[in-house]
């Protein structure tokens, strides 16, 4: 395995706006940092997963059977739609108050499962970085424990990007604005990759 292509790989997959990003922003912009830690770890332990699993032979299900796929793609799509319509017609509230629907880490781990990014990146790892040793399965291990490492870093650059966002808007309607602006970034995000 090369590792420095794959670490740089997995550093642009978790890095790069997407769902996720943006909802551990807008929830970090509400509740804090501290607050968004386990929607963070509940991300990137169901993403990791998903590389071993995809690893392990179940990336192959997927490509075999292109309507399992299709159908998890539309679900996550319309998840994702749902979520960003909450967000959007959110009331505007002040800037201390909690009634803001909070990103759990369950919440962020089933979005990972339905989100077809998450599946194309998985596959992607496995195919273009997965060794072909006699240790195969340990060293798939070995990228999704990185992989975690490295998605963790990321997504708490985004968290702590959500706490500044504070200091950023300092009114409820550029908040409300901003939250607005962050709904239709997580919608588009979601039927980019069915459109494409």
């Amino acid at each position: 395995m090369s590792v420095i292509p794959f670490l740089l790989f997995a550093f642009v997959a978790s890095i790069t706006p997407g769902p996720t990003n943006i909802l551990v922003l807008t929830n970090s912009q509400h509740f804090g940092v501290k607050d968004t830690v386990p929607a963070i770890l509940g991300g990137c332990v169901a993403a990791s997963a998903i590389v071993l699993i995809s690893g392990a032979g179940a990336g192959e299900v997927l490509r075999q059977y292109p309507l399992l796929r299709q159908l998890m793609s539309w679900a996550g799509v319309l998840w994702l739609s749902w979520m960003s319509w909450q967000l959007f017609r959110a009331p505007a509230t002040s800037l201390t108050s909690k009634n803001h629907p909070r990103f759990t880490a369950r919440a962020a781990a089933v979005l990972q499962v339905v989100n077809p990014k998450t599946w194309m990146m998985a596959l992607a790892v496995v195919s273009l970085f997965a060794p072909a040793s006699e240790h195969a399965l340990r060293d798939i291990a070995l990228m999704a424990l990185w992989f975690l490492l490295i998605s963790v870093g990321c997504l708490m650059c985004w968290a702590l990007l959500g706490r500044a966002v504070n200091r950023v808007f300092r009114t409820t309607v550029a908040m409300v604005r901003f939250q607005r602006a962050m709904a239709l970034c997580l919608l588009i995000s979601a039927w980019a990759g069915m459109l494409a």
